[in-house]
């Protein structure tokens, strides 16, 4: 009843106030409210057309161990002839000593190593049409994300990743500063022609992988001892690291039955990683409304309670890269199965027929907490935005007639 209160006063308002200061002209405007009035009555008023928003159904809800409720909502996408307008290309030194020259954007582009193909796919590859001499450097493309993040839920969508003897390919976040000390989250990496992608974490001290934890993977080992100092400055820089199970996580398994998706989840609980191979993507993933919780368990985990996820990762940017040999391809390369030498295999141009990424999006998700639920007050809230509307329409009316 209030409503009609609020229309009886607002019309008996008008009505005064344009006889008491615009004289005759007020005739004018009181015939065009009078055609506006009846919307004014908010029993009158047409339904207001629904907003276009998001849809989430109640599984995309999930919960904290303390509690609390929240969504993942997006934040970023980077896909289609946009893509490379957010990374810059990286041209100094491999940090990883391959073999290897970094182009920048622009030669990355001329010369094929980069690019947007017509249907949206992005394209970024290892140079595979130069012969070169024994120990010159072969070119490839390494990008960074000018974005950087501080927690996230990062989700790749790849046909391929880059394989082969020799080839050394990543995926990876890493924080800005003093290296290890922001961190380093390697999603996917392999060499050669390895079946099994490998996650591994780099950080500065205080920082452990629990052996316990819900993964699916085997936890990296050196002389039959599990890696579970993250230290990048121990270990040869080795950090801690866990091997999927899946032999078609990396290699030319994941690429024959078309790629698929990679997560990395980051919060304050931890970090994780999922792969799924392309006929097994989460719905909720392909509707755009993702929740790990319904995964199962992650194939790698870092867990809160040996690594402050907060404080050992720091203004993370998102990264690819492809090298060759080096410290990892490089020093493996004896005992690979691999042809000759990896000096060697660098030489021919057809051996890095498949040191190609092909990625149809990265999509990043932020984690919203959710502090109270959509009650009957929605419906009030409704009422006044239709008076809100009406209101402006009065507005407009005196508006269009003194002009």
């Amino acid at each position: 009843m209030h409503y009609d209160l609020k229309f009886c006063f607002a019309t008996f308002f008008l009505h005064s106030t344009l006889a008491l200061h615009l004289g005759p002209s007020a005739n004018s405007i009181r015939s065009r409210i009078r055609s506006i009035l009846p919307l004014l009555n908010p029993r009158s008023l047409p339904s207001i057309p629904t907003l276009q928003t998001r849809s989430y159904s109640p599984s995309a809800l999930d919960v904290n161990p303390n509690g609390t409720t929240f969504l993942w909502l997006p934040e970023d996408e980077y896909s289609g002839s946009t893509f490379f307008d957010n990374f810059s290309f990286y041209t100094g030194a491999d940090p990883t000593h391959g073999t290897v020259n970094f182009l920048n954007a622009t030669t990355a582009f001329s010369d094929g190593l980069a690019y947007v193909q017509d249907n949206g796919i992005v394209i970024m590859k290892g140079d595979n049409t130069t012969t070169l001499a024994e120990g010159v450097n072969r070119n490839s493309v390494r990008i960074s994300s000018n974005k950087q993040y501080n927690t996230g839920l990062f989700i790749l969508d790849t046909n391929q990743a880059p394989w082969g003897c020799g080839v050394w390919p990543a995926f990876w976040t890493v924080g800005g500063g003093t290296w290890p000390l922001t961190g380093e989250i390697d999603i996917i990496e392999g060499v050669h022609d390895n079946e099994h992608n490998q996650v591994t974490w780099h950080t500065g001290p205080n920082c452990t992988l629990t052996p316990e934890g819900n993964f699916t993977g085997t936890i990296v080992q050196t002389n039959g001892v599990n890696n579970t100092n993250c230290d990048g400055n121990d270990n040869d820089n080795a950090g801690c690291g866990i091997t999927e199970w899946s032999r078609a996580s990396y290699g030319p398994f994941f690429d024959q039955q078309g790629g698929g998706v990679f997560a990395m989840k980051w919060d304050e609980n931890g970090i994780a990683v999922w792969s799924f191979y392309r006929a097994a993507i989460p719905q909720d993933i392909q509707a755009g409304s993702p929740n790990p919780s319904g995964w199962g368990n992650p194939v790698a985990a870092l867990e809160a309670g040996g690594c402050d996820p907060i404080t050992n990762f720091v203004n993370h940017s998102i990264i690819f890269d492809i090298t060759f040999c080096g410290d990892w391809a490089g020093n493996s390369y004896a005992t690979s199965g691999c042809p000759g030498t990896c000096s060697e295999q660098l030489m021919e141009p057809s051996n890095f027929d498949n040191a190609t990424w092909s990625i149809n999006s990265i999509k990043v998700y932020r984690k919203q907490l959710l502090s109270g639920q959509i009650t009957g007050g929605a419906s009030m809230a409704g009422l006044n935005i239709r008076w809100d509307i009406a209101l402006i329409l009065v507005v407009f009316a005196i508006f269009s007639v003194t002009i």
